[in-house]
């Protein structure tokens, strides 16, 4: 009896591990499937990685295309501005000129005029000199010698001297 009690048991303890090495082949086997699956899924997040590499690479390649076109596009908004600012140096030059030369123009016809004035008899310089505006008579008789002004206004209206007079004692502009 203890002879078949030990077979028995012993015969349990067989089967007991002929059952343990199906449960050690069935997780092996689930083992290798979900290696499979997880190098699948590697491959997969390489793949992407790749892909997102060299989105990397194509977006730094545009954005350094794109420095490149603004870095030549601010020179030549640079060198048109020193343009600008040099043609705006040579017009106010130019401007300055004029000035120079319309001055000079003035100062020449008022010599003309006052020449022509300090020619002319009191008299007949007066009677011109009634007729027009005070600003206009003013600027003539201020090119004329004091002492022809002083025989001129002696000659005019005392109205039109008077106020020719005001004009005179204004300061120059």
């Amino acid at each position: 009896m203890k002879l078949l009690f030990i077979a028995v048991l012993v015969g349990f303890n067989v089967l007991w591990a002929l059952e343990g090495t199906d449960k050690l082949f069935d997780c092996t086997k689930i083992f290798e499937e979900r290696k499979g699956e997880l190098l699948v899924e590697l491959e997969r997040l390489d793949e992407q990685r790749q892909a997102l590499e060299a989105l990397k690479t194509a977006t730094d390649e545009l954005l350094n295309k794109k420095q490149k076109m603004l870095l030549e596009k601010e020179q030549a908004v640079e060198a048109k501005l020193a343009e600008v600012k040099q043609r705006e140096a040579k017009i106010q030059q130019n401007l300055e000129e004029n000035k120079k030369v319309l001055k000079a123009l003035n100062n020449a016809k008022m010599d003309r005029v006052s020449q022509t004035y300090s020619k002319m008899k009191a008299g007949a310089a007066a009677q011109i000199l009634n007729d027009m505006n005070v600003s206009e008579a003013s600027k003539i008789l201020r090119s004329l010698k004091p002492k022809t002004v002083g025989k001129i206004l002696s000659k005019m209206e005392p109205k039109k001297a008077s106020s020719i007079t005001l004009e005179l004692t204004k300061t120059v502009k």
